[in-house]
């Protein structure tokens, strides 16, 4: 059975070709490199796990409600369109969104696999390419975990969202070597974590909490990695140049914006699309879910310098011009703490369960 025959819209088997833009450029030089991002490719390497092995395959998933959480997170809830559904319509609409969701995940994971193996061939320096090499190995071993979630506990797929294949296709067949970093580490990872964050703290299902945990241990030294390398170099831009990378960061968040409204899952199921739309944009919950998407975005944008006035007015215009105060290193670093917490608690559980088989065996033994 293929994957194609469990998408819920159609997708053409085959590929979707991108051209590729810019050159391949290499580095006699191998001995230089920066502490922080060498550090950084050390612990890349150390913190390499294995996605079959330490994610608890055999804890149960409700398809109609993946993630666990209470109706009121659903985009719609409390709209006209909710209060018609019935109890299985709604149980329907929830096993589309959570095939959405992690559909949406997946697809992004898979591209940023192809931008690492992008940024390993086009990054000019050495230090770069070993990281970059390390966070391809990263994003395999995720696309290959929401892969077997979704087709192991939720067994339906949707589309690449068309926001997100603009940005990856416009990040990829830019010739410049800083844009796919751009795109991929600081915007579309930066989305991509705050999500993960945001969907890790709701879930009350333990496996999806998992995935999610482990995933964004992974992320945080990603957008670090955007981090470090472009600082340098926008340092060194042109006033010009600075404004062409201003202008993408621009569209690029308008893009992500765009790329959570599940405008795909309104129109397959028949409802009304710009209804739904609406409520959702003006739902205090999915207002408030929104800003946390750009909480990883705002400050990296303003750490690596991109900072002129067109990109403050574009995050007054989303709402999210405060996040620019969010202490990123902190973020991260708990997002690091809570993967290591998960291990431990999961560790400390099964040498209980060890105990307790050890003890039962021994009374039994005795009596």
């Amino acid at each position: 059975m293929s994957t194609y025959d469990h998408y819920a819209t159609p997708v053409e088997p085959g590929t979707w070709d991108v051209p590729a833009a810019g050159a391949t450029r290499f580095s006699w030089e191998y001995d230089n490199g920066r502490s922080r991002l060498l550090d950084l490719y050390q612990r890349g390497k150390d913190k390499q796990w294995d996605a079959a092995k330490r994610v608890d395959w055999e804890l149960p998933v409700d398809p109609t409600n993946a993630m666990g959480i209470s109706d009121e997170f659903c985009p719609i809830y409390g709209s006209r369109q909710w209060e018609v559904l019935s109890e299985p319509e709604r149980r329907d609409l929830g096993h589309h969104l959570s095939a959405w969701l992690f559909s949406q995940f997946l697809h992004g994971e898979q591209g940023a696999l192809t931008v690492a193996a992008r940024i390993v061939e086009s990054v000019p320096d050495m230090d770069s390419k070993f990281y970059a090499a390390t966070q391809a190995m990263d994003e395999a071993r995720h696309v290959e975990l929401f892969s077997r979630f979704i087709r192991e506990k939720i067994g339906l797929y949707y589309p690449v969202n068309p926001d997100l294949a603009k940005l990856l296709a416009d990040a990829l067949s830019d010739s410049r070597w800083d844009l796919p970093y751009l795109g991929m580490q600081v915007l579309i990872e930066g989305l991509a974590l705050a999500a993960f964050g945001v969907q890790r703290d709701m879930a009350g299902n333990p496996l999806a909490k998992q995935v999610l945990a482990y995933v964004m241990q992974d992320e945080a030294r990603h957008v670090a990695f955007g981090r470090l390398a472009l600082r340098d170099y926008y340092a060194e831009l042109t006033a010009a140049e600075r404004a062409e990378r201003e202008e993408f960061v621009v569209e690029g968040c308008y893009l992500m914006r765009n790329r959570f409204l599940a405008r795909e899952v309104w129109d397959h199921m028949g409802f009304d699309v710009a209804e739904c739309l609406e409520f959702s944009e003006k739902s205090p919950v999915q207002q408030a879910f929104r800003s946390l998407l750009f909480s990883r975005i705002v400050p990296c944008v303003k750490d690596i310098g991109l900072w002129g006035p067109k990109v403050q007015h574009a995050y007054a215009d989303l709402g999210v011009l405060d996040a620019a105060q969010v202490d990123l290193d902190a973020v991260m670093r708990e997002d690091e703490e809570i993967a290591e917490r998960m291990d431990q608690e999961r560790d400390a559980a099964e040498l209980a369960a060890r105990r307790a088989e050890v003890d039962t065996a021994i009374a039994d033994a005795q009596s």
